[in-house]
């Protein structure tokens, strides 16, 4: 009988040695990464991708535990497909989501905890993992420095007309006017935030310097003290601080109540020209009808770094619709956001196989109940 050939040997070896971890105690654990191809040589703290996968690998496999990552996670042929069935841990991200259907959930026998690297677990279907009696954690307050300094950015982008001005010296230009027309200060203007939490706290603080009118709407009112500090006004009614605001910022998460709940009615009772500014979730929007208030001038300014779905297609309307600043989803994925979130998992990963708890602020689901801003 011919020898089996180098590959087949090798695959067998394989998978022999996982199923030896796995009898041993190991745990195999999935994660779902974006690929960084030519760039994850370029940084040696490029941990958030693929072939960085969270810089945790050797620690894993030296405990004894099978780590498998892919970027290849849609449809019933994809490799994270492959291993559900039989996988104890899932990492994902917001950035490439694995969306964790309740479909996916009851086919995973196995799984036990599904860890969010980085902030927003709404790619999840909470429900269901609440059903099953899975654990669902992320690393709660890893990106929220990059993600407030990320809005802020792009506030002023939107606000100074910045990015024709950048095409027309790209394309050897020459046109002040074409930019001036619509370019205004920060300063003296309304901005409203949509939710409050850390990020939403966060970019109120790095406005006040600019000398700007800050209101907020949040289901919980900022603590008297720091509201003082700030400067910010609460809105216990959204649809009162809507038309108050040149600038308005959402910092909700996605909900079953926020998902398209800025819609062409919504939008209506804005300000004509407003500013939007969406770091939060691409879905929280009505997609065509933000797409059709940019075309028609009723907003005057669209930026954000989420869609519906991730990655967006190549016919998404967000693409070519007038006055944007749209950019694939990075806003918490900067190099010292992963290493916060790479941290995070670790140290969460590291906790599961010792039978102790996570930081109380960490779970989106625990024992069955959801956290309270996925109520």
């Amino acid at each position: 009988m011919p020898s089996a050939p180098p590959f087949f040997s090798q695959a067998f070896s394989l998978a022999r040695f996982a199923s030896i971890l796995m009898s041993a105690g190991g745990k195999k654990i999935v994660g779902v990464f974006y690929q960084a191809g030519e760039y994850a040589d370029k940084n040696p703290d490029f941990v958030g991708c693929v072939e960085g996968a969270l810089g945790i690998r050797d620690w894993l496999e030296s405990n004894g535990h099978h780590y498998i990552v892919t970027d290849d996670k849609e449809g019933l042929n994809s490799e994270l497909e492959k291993h559900i069935e039989d996988m104890h841990v899932l990492i994902t991200t917001p950035f490439h989501p694995a969306y964790v259907t309740a479909e996916r959930i009851k086919k995973a026998k196995n799984l036990e905890l599904v860890l969010t690297a980085g902030i927003g677990s709404d790619h999840i279907d909470l429900l269901a993992a609440a059903a099953t009696g899975l654990t669902v954690a992320e690393v709660t307050g890893s990106n929220t420095v990059s993600v407030a300094e990320d809005q802020l950015m792009r506030i002023l982008i939107l606000l100074r007309n910045f990015l024709p001005g950048y095409q027309q010296v790209v394309k050897g230009e020459w046109n002040v006017a074409g930019i001036a027309h619509r370019a205004y200060d920060l300063e003296g203007k309304t901005v409203g935030t949509v939710g409050a939490g850390r990020i939403g706290r966060l970019l109120l603080q790095r406005l006040k310097p600019f000398n700007c009118n800050m209101l907020y709407h949040d289901r919980i009112r900022i603590n008297p003290e720091l509201e003082k500090e700030i400067g910010a006004n609460f809105e216990e009614d959204l649809d009162v601080m809507l038309p108050k605001c040149d600038v308005i910022v959402i910092n909700t998460p996605l909900t079953e109540k926020t998902r398209g709940m800025f819609n062409k009615e919504k939008i209506a009772k804005m300000k004509k020209g407003v500013i939007i500014v969406n770091n939060a979730r691409g879905a929280i929007m009505d997609t065509q009808a933000v797409a059709d208030a940019c075309s028609n001038g009723y907003i005057a300014g669209y930026g954000g770094d989420v869609w519906f779905p991730q990655p967006a297609p190549k016919d998404h309307p967000w693409r070519y619709m007038p006055n944007h600043a749209m950019t694939p989803h990075t806003s918490g994925t900067t190099i010292d956001a992963q290493l916060r979130y790479a941290s995070g998992v670790k140290d969460m990963l590291d906790r599961y196989f010792k039978g102790e708890d996570f930081p109380a602020e960490n779970y989106i689901v625990k024992e069955g109940e959801l956290a309270s801003q996925y109520k």
